[in-house]
């Protein structure tokens, strides 16, 4: 199975940036497409920004112009640049990757979604 490994959070000022990482592991796979995920304190998990393997971009409304979404498929790694962070950006951060997996060799890839442990941005106001 497909493995994520997230790092790159932590405390910051307000106005200020931080860089996420993650990286896919772990068999013979594919990716389709990698994005991040947040979720806030008491609220449902949202899409921050996400990026096909040709490099298609999708952002929510509430980061474009300060979030930039990155991939690197050679490396199976993407990025989550953050500027200009608010309080209102403090939230746990999940990678996911749309993946496919050889799961028995000699049959078809098979679709395969997999999510990070997720990492703690938390910004300081």
């Amino acid at each position: 199975q497909v493995q994520l490994v997230e790092s790159g959070g932590g405390l910051v000022q307000a106005g200020g940036s931080q860089r996420l990482s993650c990286r896919a592991s772990g068999g013979a796979f594919s990716i389709n497409a990698m994005g991040w995920y947040r979720q806030a304190p008491g609220k449902q998990r949202e899409l921050v920004a996400t990026i096909t393997s040709g490099g298609n971009t999708n952002y929510a409304d509430s980061v474009k112009g300060r979030f930039a979404i990155s991939i690197d498929i050679a490396k199976d790694t993407v990025w989550l640049q953050m500027n200009s962070l608010k309080s209102e950006d403090t939230a746990v951060y999940y990678c996911n990757a749309a993946t496919l997996v050889l799961r028995v060799p000699g049959q078809p890839y098979s679709p395969f979604d997999a999510w990070g442990q997720g990492t703690l941005v938390t910004v300081a106001s």
